[in-house]
């Protein structure tokens, strides 16, 4: 417990120096990234203060929830159009909303409107998922006529080996998106939330506009690396 209390306190504090610097002035929520720690680490996560939890696989996700309760969950991996039935109802949040397939099982098998990240692969690599980012708003539009889906934000990753200014770069592209979609003022997408910065550079993602940041092992620690 004391591991993860003492980050918590240093990422509470840079949270809170990254909002002094920003612009925006935003609330940030820190959603701690628990997909690949056992349930033990989980609950100590949240004894310590952390209501959100992000998983990755449905298989960990249903694990998870079946032993923890009072969680905030944010579903942060690629989602499958055939495990849809699996997650979509026991999830708070979907972060990696990509393509018309996915909103069309969404929305057939959502029993509630599901709060969705657009996932946008600003740097345009090939490994990353996402639309891009001159897709985005089109794609966007065509979601009128699910009724089961909300456009809370959108969602990208920054290249893991890119140097500040080029994180910087993707993250202040995402946020003028971001922009141009909250100005079109659909009701369906207000889209007025960010998720983008994790371990490695949530404070510049914080700085560039940044809502939701997801911390995996700044915050929970790596169990396999503990255990060598």
């Amino acid at each position: 417990m004391t591991k993860i209390v003492d980050n918590l306190k240093q990422i509470n504090q840079q949270v809170a120096d990254a909002k002094r610097v920003s612009q925006f002035q935003q609330d940030v929520t820190v959603i701690a990234v628990t997909k690949a720690v056992s349930l033990a680490r989980t609950q100590e996560a949240l004894e310590a203060g952390i209501l959100d939890l992000g998983e990755n696989r449905p298989e960990g996700l249903v694990a998870k929830q079946q032993e923890i309760t009072g969680a905030t969950w944010h579903y942060i991996g690629t989602l499958q159009t055939r495990k849809v039935r699996q997650v979509i109802n026991s999830i708070h949040y979907l972060h990696s909303l990509d393509r018309l397939s996915l909103a069309t099982e969404i929305n057939k098998r959502a029993e509630q409107r599901v709060k969705c990240f657009v996932q946008v692969n600003v740097s345009g690599e090939d490994s990353k998922h996402g639309l891009a980012a001159a897709e985005a708003i089109d794609f966007i539009e065509s979601l009128a006529t699910m009724d089961k889906i909300e456009v809370v934000g959108l969602m990208t990753m920054a290249p893991l080996d890119a140097d500040e200014q080029q994180i910087r770069t993707v993250f202040r592209d995402l946020k003028q998106l971001q922009q141009q979609v909250a100005a079109l003022q659909l009701p369906f997408a207000p889209c007025k939330e960010l998720s983008m910065g994790m371990s490695n550079d949530y404070t510049i993602a914080i700085e560039e506009g940044a809502t939701y940041v997801r911390i995996g092992t700044a915050l929970v620690g790596n169990e396999s690396e503990e255990a060598k």
